[in-house]
C-alpha cells in the first residue's frame, strides 16, 4: 500500500506546477497559489505573526487567484495563539435585506436554475474585507498598509500567468458576459489569456489602496457598494449599498472535541464543518483504524457509513445560528457517537433513504484555503470563498471585484437540489441577513495545548472528506504530511447514495467487497486542496496539495 500511495503521488505531483512541500522552524505559508504564499512568508521574515501573515495572504489570494481568493466573498478563520487560546472569526456572506424565501422561484414554484448561480441575484453580502480588518487589528500587529502593499502590487504591476493560471481561467466560462471582467480577463482583442501574459487589475489596485488608507469603511461605504447596487438594480438583483453597511463580522466559539488524545478544533455554525468533522471523529474513535488498514474493505466502510450518518445530521439540523438552534452539543457527544455507531452493520452498507426520505444538498466546490503557522506558537487556518469558480461571474464597473454567488448554499426551496447536489431543509432557507450553512473546516489539532496539525480544503462539501482524511492519515495511519496530503480519498455526503472515490482510492478487491456490503461508488477526478502543516520537535513542514497545481508551502 506504501508502495501504491508514492506512486499515486508521484503522478500527481507532474501535475502540480509549484513545489509541494518546505520545512522550517520560524514560519510556514501554505496556500494555493505560489505568489500568496510568498507574500505570507515574507510578512512572517518582517515580524508579522500567523495574523498579520493570514491577512496579507487573504488579500494577496484576491489578486493572484481570482478564481476563489476574493474581496466580494467571505469564509471563516480558526487561530491560535500562545496565551490566548483558539478563536473563530465568522465573516461569511449574508442574505442581502431584500431577500426572501422564494426568490429563486418562479410563477409555477419551480426553481430558476441559474438565478442563484449566475448574475446579481445570486450575490450575497461580502464579508472578506471586514474579516480580514478585524483579525488584523483584534489579532494582528503590523500597520494594515504594510499587510495590503504585496497585494497592491500584484494587482497594479501585474504578475505573468503560468498554465496552473489558466487552466483555472478556462472554468470562467460567463465572464464574458460581465463588460468589467472582460476587460481585465481577456486580452485587448478579446481572446482568451495565455500563459505568459501579464494580468493587470488596476481597478482592484485602486480599491485596495483606498482599504489601506481607510480601513473597511472603503468597501462597505461610498463609491464601491453604490456600484454594485446600481449594477444589481440593472440586472435584477437585490443587493443595495445598505446591505454592506450594516454587514458585521461574528466571533464565535469554535467547534472542539478530542480524538486518541489529541483536542481538535474547528469551524461553527454557519459552517457545518466543525460539527460534521468532530461527529465523524467520534464515531470513527470506537474503532482500531490503525489495525484494520488504509482504505482496507472494513476501514473504507466505517468512514463511509461515519460520514452518511454526518452529513444526515448536517443538512438537516444546522443553520445560521443567529436564526436556528443548532444542537452542537448532542451531535458532537461521545454518547451521540455510541448511539450511531451501534446502528452501522459491520457487513453491509446502510441506505441512506432508510436515515430520511429527503434529498441531500450541495454547496459549489470553489473555494480556497491556506494554512500558516509563525515561529512563536501561533497558527491560522483560513477557509474563504466566492462559491462557484469566479463567484456570479459578474463584476460592477471600476471595482474591480468578482462578486460571490453565495446565494446558492441556501435552500432555494424544500427538496430542491442546489448546485452541488445537497438539498437542505428550512433551517437554511434564504433569509434577509442570514448566513447560508457552508462546509468550510479550517482546522488545527492540539497536542498537549500546542499545535501540531492545521488543516483545511476547499471542495464544497467534499472539504469535510478531505480535511477527515488528512488528520486520519496522520493520526491513525501514521503516514508523513507529504503522503498524508497526497493519499487517493473517498467521499460519501448521505445523499446521492453514493461513495466517490479518486483514482487508486480502492483496489479492486476492496471495490468489489465494497459493493458486495451494498455501496455503489463511482469514479471520481481528484478533489480537494489539503493546504497542510505538521509542527513537531521545533520543525515545522507545509505540504501544498499536488492536486493544487499553482499552490506552493513556503517555510524558513
Amino acid at each position: 500500500m506504501r508502495l501504491l500511495l508514492s506512486l499515486i503521488f508521484c503522478l500527481l505531483a507532474l501535475v502540480a506546477a509549484a513545489e509541494p512541500v518546505a520545512t522550517g522552524r520560524r514560519g510556514m505559508v501554505v496556500s494555493e497559489h505560489r505568489l500568496a504564499s510568498d507574500v505570507g512568508l515574507d510578512i512572517l521574515k518582517a515580524g508579522g505573526n500567523a495574523v498579520d501573515a493570514a491577512v496579507a495572504v487573504g488579500y494577496a489570494l484576491a489578486v493572484a487567484h481570482p478564481c476563489c481568493g476574493n474581496l466580494g466573498g467571505g469564509g471563516f478563520l480558526l487561530l491560535h495563539l500562545p496565551g490566548q487560546g483558539e478563536h473563530f472569526l465568522d465573516f461569511r456572506e449574508s442574505a442581502p435585506a431584500a431577500a426572501t424565501a422564494h426568490m429563486f422561484l418562479d410563477a409555477k414554484g419551480d426553481v430558476e436554475k441559474e438565478a442563484s448561480r449566475i448574475g446579481y441575484r445570486a450575490v450575497a453580502v461580502p464579508g472578506s474585507v471586514l474579516g480580514l480588518e478585524t483579525a488584523r487589528a483584534k489579532y494582528g500587529r503590523l500597520p494594515r498598509e504594510k499587510l495590503i502593499a504585496p497585494a497592491i502590487a500584484l494587482a497594479e504591476r501585474g504578475f505573468i500567468l503560468e498554465e496552473a493560471d489558466i487552466r483555472l481561467l478556462r472554468a470562467a466560462t460567463r465572464l464574458k458576459d460581465s463588460p468589467a471582467a472582460t476587460k481585465i480577463f481577456s486580452r485587448p482583442d478579446g481572446s482568451p489569456l495565455q500563459a505568459g501574459d501579464r494580468l493587470i487589475q488596476s481597478d482592484l489596485a485602486r480599491l485596495l489602496r483606498e482599504i489601506a488608507a481607510e480601513g473597511p469603511r472603503a468597501f462597505y461605504e461610498g463609491r464601491v457598494p453604490l456600484a454594485i447596487e446600481r449594477a444589481a438594480k440593472a440586472e435584477r438583483g437585490v443587493i443595495a449599498a445598505q446591505d454592506f453597511a450594516r454587514y458585521e463580522v461574528k466571533e464565535r466559539a469554535p467547534i472542539h472535541c478530542a480524538y486518541r488524545g489529541y483536542d481538535v478544533y474547528s469551524s461553527a455554525p454557519p459552517s457545518s464543518g466543525g460539527v460534521a468533522l468532530c461527529e465523524i471523529l467520534n464515531i470513527l474513535e470506537g474503532y482500531d483504524l490503525a489495525a484494520l488498514g488504509f482504505h482496507t474493505p472494513e476501514s473504507s466502510h466505517l468512514i463511509v457509513e461515519a460520514e452518511r450518518r454526518a452529513f444526515f445530521d448536517r443538512n438537516n439540523s444546522l443553520g445560521d445560528p443567529d436564526f436556528v438552534t443548532n444542537p452542537i452539543e448532542r451531535l458532537t457527544s461521545k454518547s451521540y457517537a455510541a448511539a450511531l455507531r451501534a446502528q452501522i452493520f459491520a457487513d453491509r452498507a446502510t441506505r441512506s433513504a432508510d436515515l430520511a426520505q429527503a434529498r441531500a444538498p450541495r454547496e459549489r466546490l470553489e473555494t480556497t484555503h491556506y494554512s500558516i503557522v509563525d515561529g512563536e506558537g501561533g497558527a491560522v487556518s483560513v477557509t474563504y470563498t466566492l462559491n462557484g469558480y469566479f463567484g456570479a461571474q459578474v463584476m460592477a464597473p471600476e471595482t474591480g471585484v468578482l462578486l460571490n454567488d453565495e446565494m446558492d448554499d441556501f435552500s432555494a426551496a424544500p427538496g430542491a437540489a442546489n448546485d452541488f447536489g445537497l438539498v437542505q431543509g428550512s433551517a437554511n432557507a434564504v433569509a434577509p441577513g442570514k448566513r447560508p450553512l457552508s462546509s468550510m473546516s479550517p482546522t488545527i489539532v492540539m497536542k498537549d495545548g500546542k499545535p501540531v496539525l492545521v488543516l483545511g480544503s476547499p471542495n464544497g462539501p467534499r472539504i469535510i472528506s478531505v480535511t477527515l482524511q488528512t488528520a486520519l492519515n496522520v493520526i491513525d495511519h501514521h503516514m508523513p504530511l507529504e503522503q498524508a496530503v497526497a493519499a487517493p480519498r473517498i467521499h460519501h455526503q448521505w445523499l446521492p447514495d453514493v461513495v466517490l472515490a479518486e483514482p487508486g482510492a480502492l483496489s479492486p478487491q476492496t471495490r468489489r467487497r465494497l459493493e458486495e456490503m451494498g455501496h455503489r461508488i463511482e469514479d471520481h477526478a481528484p478533489f480537494g486542496a489539503s493546504e497542510a502543516i505538521e509542527i513537531g520537535d521545533g520543525a515545522m513542514t507545509g505540504v501544498n496539495d499536488p492536486r493544487s497545481a499553482a499552490g506552493a508551502a513556503r517555510g524558513f
